[in-house]
């Protein structure tokens, strides 16, 4: 955690970073205001939002939020209040930090919490986002069930994740604790109906792409950022490149049933 907070606490001071994440990562616009650190393309965004059909008055749950970008967008398209739950109180600075500086200080809230233990309500959300961070947690049941939980019967679940493939992963810190090849079973398990479970397009050229960029880039990357920063996306960066630890990147659409 101690590396996540470095990298959102400097990411947004380094140009070098923000200009090779947008070529590499995004590969494509993508609003500068409601930037990310992870591979979310402005395209999947829009449908993720398009999916959740959230209106005025409605709550999104934005599940490790981290910097907030994604789901304020969501929230400024649609007119719906935000909340954002993440483990790292340097993520969650830099989130309501971009709230007020895109207007939608009194329509967010943002809560140091985790997959398995949002805070929230039972039914507090009418629809649940969560971007590039699934793989990460310790227990992937866990995650669903708590979404499951605080979305409201009829609430819908967007997220984009990596497969992890558990071959690829023996003894790896993090990846290697709970490594999930399809999230599928676990949404049925958890009380889901899926709507769509699609691969994302273009993922296996852009994480190589970009992590390839970081390490060339790490003379400039420790300038800007610092070096604490600069070593949590370098051991990211040489780990994913050297083990390939993912098997798909996927884009997935879920409800809750009405009963």
């Amino acid at each position: 955690m101690d590396g996540y907070d470095a990298v959102y606490a400097a990411a947004e001071s380094s140009p070098a970073f923000a200009r090779l994440w947008a070529d590499h990562a995004y590969a494509g616009p993508f609003p500068p205001e409601f930037a990310h650190i992870s591979f979310l393309t402005l395209d999947e965004l829009q449908v993720m939002a398009h999916y959740l059909a959230l209106g005025e008055g409605s709550v999104l749950a934005d599940l490790a939020c981290g910097a907030g970008g994604p789901g304020l967008w969501i929230a400024t398209q649609c007119g719906a209040s935000v909340i954002g739950v993440d483990p790292s109180s340097a993520g969650l600075a830099q989130a309501r930090k971009r709230a007020e500086q895109v207007g939608l200080t009194d329509s967010s809230l943002y809560l140091q919490g985790t997959f398995a233990s949002t805070g929230l309500g039972h039914g507090a959300a009418d629809g649940a986002l969560s971007v590039d961070a699934i793989q990460y947690a310790r227990d992937k049941a866990q995650v669903f069930q708590e979404a499951c939980r605080i979305l409201r019967p009829g609430g819908r679940l967007a997220f984009s994740a990596f497969e992890v493939d558990p071959e690829h992963v023996a003894g790896i810190p993090v990846l290697g604790v709970d490594p999930v090849p399809d999230y599928a079973p676990l949404l049925v398990t958890a009380g889901f109906a899926i709507d769509s479970y699609q691969e994302s397009a273009g993922w296996a050229d852009r994480v190589p792409a970009a992590f390839g960029a970081v390490m060339e880039a790490m003379p400039a990357l420790t300038e800007e950022m610092g070096e604490a920063a600069a070593a949590s996306l370098q051991m990211e960066a040489a780990l994913t490149l050297q083990f390939q630890p993912y098997r798909r990147r996927v884009i997935v659409h879920a409800r809750r049933p009405e009963s």
